[in-house]
């Protein structure tokens, strides 16, 4: 039995387990999660950013206002937001982009009183559940995001 492979990498007995090229292997989760930087996904970038810096305050007043429906009116439009933009995309970071946006408005808008002594978040359950909600959609819509970069087939993994 010959000891190359086709493409001329050493292969040893343990059946494969030889040196490999530099880029991970042929095809691999780099090739697939690599996308051009073109001066339009620059700019979708930058829109993606300034939504999760708008949808942040909005969802924060809207579920103040209609509890617990606003609550999850916000939610779902982050959640829209979060999702279309791994969509439009196709990266992970079409997600985290507006993800990390969200949560730091979020986290400035919480923190942040006005000199009356106002703020925009009360110290209510909707406030809480908002913060813990938009995380947990953050989370989900980025693993999604990865499975779909990855190639990976929808359903239960083996």
């Amino acid at each position: 039995m010959s000891a190359e492979k086709k493409n001329g990498t050493p292969r040893t007995r343990a059946g494969g387990s030889g040196a490999r090229p530099a880029g991970g292997g042929g095809g691999g989760a780099a090739a697939t999660m690599a996308r051009p930087v073109t001066p339009g996904r620059i700019a979708l970038y930058v829109l993606l950013l300034v939504g999760g810096v708008l949808v942040a305050p909005a969802g924060a007043l809207l579920q103040a206002a209609w509890f617990p429906g606003g609550l999850l009116l916000s939610l779902a439009g982050l959640t829209g937001l979060l999702y279309g933009g791994g969509r439009a995309t196709e990266t992970v970071s079409g997600v985290l982009v507006p993800g990390a946006a969200w949560l730091v408005t979020v986290f400035l808008l919480l923190g942040t009183t006005r000199p009356e002594g106002d703020f925009l978040f009360g110290a209510g359950l909707g406030s809480y559940l908002f913060l813990l909600g938009g995380i947990l959609v953050a989370v989900i819509c980025a693993t999604a995001a990865q499975r779909r970069a990855l190639g990976a087939p929808p359903g239960r993994a083996a």
